[in-house]
């Protein structure tokens, strides 16, 4: 008799723990339904690939997990630099591919994007799954292949996530806020997918984790479907016109793209504002690995008592992440639709944080600037995308979207190469007064080629300054 009430005591706290379990993932599942359908994003469609971008990452971030290794803190500091500098050099095949031949091949598929962006989640799913049976028989052939490919879909889903965002966006919201809301989606997918890899991978091996993985990106191909059919550009050979949030800031309306446009493989065609955008945004992520190698091997080598090496790193990763989700909130909730305005102003902030890092040089100044970077990095990213958004015509601009991420991703390992060599040669203080030397004088050359182009905005148009173009002033 006891016994049975023990047992029906038992089955009836085990039920009321999974009602509570599915009552708290239900409340989540629609406290984040309505944070991504917010503003209007729910009926433009916006929503649907917010969502999908958090399955994007979360994800990448598995198979992340499944490819870490014992790449920094397991080496001697000389073996550490050999070893991430070949890191650097093999995160740069990806956009070999991705700026020649992906972006030019998603232009021409822009009738078709939807099935496109479920491709990229169909691959991958396939590919992490033949990963999960080389882990298992130890086949490194397939694996390695295999991580390569999944790295090269990922870049390429990237690149087509910026290309739709613009036929998406709801009255309600700028671009630069657009940007935010998917970047956003993503950190929380990755940093909830993350942590619970490693301890699967832990539990239940790595094979089980890219198991998983492949969970998830069968997932995305169902939200990938569920976005509106608006996003299928016809082929056309023009543009579209741009949405009324589009052009709404301080820019003027894209032109309509001219027929040699629809060739352009090189920067100089982009045009001025782009242009700026792009080396503004260059910049801001070499300084991010700069500081990131620089400052991570430094802190190894130099003792900020009473904090110890691996709290000085703990720290300095904490910061780093920190200004990137800083930034990435300010886009999300910024209300301005000045994207290049930000851009200059990003990089304006960053240097004065950089500067005075310099001159008070410690722990401190070091989670300071690194603050800074991440930031810096974060929301400049948003807004360039933004300007690339609302500037290029559809019929180029994943080709666009593939030239920048690949810009941006040669900026950071040149500047973290830099960074290696400079921790073994420089100071602290040395260091950083050279990085805001370096960042004064882009700022005063990307505040030079913006008042040459507000004189030829005057001597074309023949208006006063005070008629100019707003951010011409700025």
């Amino acid at each position: 008799m006891g016994l049975g009430r023990s047992v029906r005591a038992g089955v009836g706290g085990a039920g009321r723990t999974l009602r509570g379990v599915r009552s708290t993932v239900c409340g989540a599942g629609r406290l984040t339904r309505r944070v991504t359908h917010a503003h209007g994003a729910g009926r433009s469609g916006l929503g649907v690939l917010i969502e999908a971008s958090a399955l994007n990452s979360a994800g990448d971030a598995l198979v992340t997990v499944a490819l870490a290794g014992s790449l920094f803190f397991g080496l001697d500091v000389n073996q550490a630099r050999g070893q991430v500098a070949l890191y650097l050099l093999v995160t740069m095949a990806p956009f070999a591919l991705v700026a020649p031949l992906i972006g030019p091949a998603l232009d021409r598929m822009r009738h078709v994007r939807r099935y496109a962006l479920a491709s990229t989640f169909a691959i991958r799913g396939l590919l992490c799954w033949g990963m999960a049976g080389a882990v298992a028989h130890n086949d490194p052939i397939t694996f390695l292949p295999a991580a390569f490919g999944v790295l090269v879909v990922s870049k390429a889903y990237g690149v087509l996530r910026a290309a739709v965002t613009p036929q998406l966006l709801p009255e309600e919201i700028t671009l630069v806020t657009a940007n935010a809301r998917a970047s956003f989606a993503g950190l929380v997918g990755s940093s909830i997918a993350a942590p619970a890899g490693a301890g699967l991978a832990v539990l239940i091996g790595t094979g089980w984790v890219l198991r998983i993985g492949t969970a998830m990106f069968l997932l995305g191909i169902i939200f990938a479907m569920r976005l509106p059919r608006r996003v299928d550009v016809p082929d056309t050979g023009k543009a579209p016109a741009p949405s009324p949030a589009a052009d709404t800031g301080a820019d003027p309306p894209p032109e309509p793209a001219e027929p040699a446009a629809r060739h352009w493989r090189t920067l100089p065609r982009v045009g001025p504002i782009v242009a700026e955008a792009m080396q503004a945004n260059a910049v801001l992520r070499a300084l991010s690995g700069f500081l990131v190698l620089y400052l991570a091997f430094l802190l190894r080598e130099e003792r900020f008592d009473p904090v110890s090496h691996n709290v000085a790193l703990g720290l300095l990763a904490a910061f780093a992440g920190a200004g990137g989700l800083i930034g990435t909130a300010l886009g999300a909730w910024m209300k301005a639709r000045a994207p290049r305005l930000i851009v200059s102003a990003t990089l304006a902030a960053v240097t004065a944080v950089t500067a005075v890092s310099a001159l008070f040089f410690g722990l401190w100044a070091a989670l300071a600037v690194s603050l800074a970077a991440g930031l810096g990095q974060v929301l400049g990213k948003l807004s360039m995308d933004a300007v690339v958004q609302r500037e290029i015509g559809e019929e180029v601009r994943s080709s666009t979207f593939a030239v920048t991420e690949t810009l941006h991703q040669l900026s950071w390992v040149v500047g973290g190469l830099l960074g290696l060599g400079m921790s073994i040669v420089a100071d602290g203080r040395v260091a950083l007064a050279i990085v805001a030397g370096a960042l004064t004088l882009s700022l005063a050359l990307l505040l030079t080629r913006q008042a040459g182009a507000q004189r030829r905005v005057r001597s074309q148009a023949g208006a006063p300054i005070k008629d100019a173009h707003p951010e011409m002033r700025a």
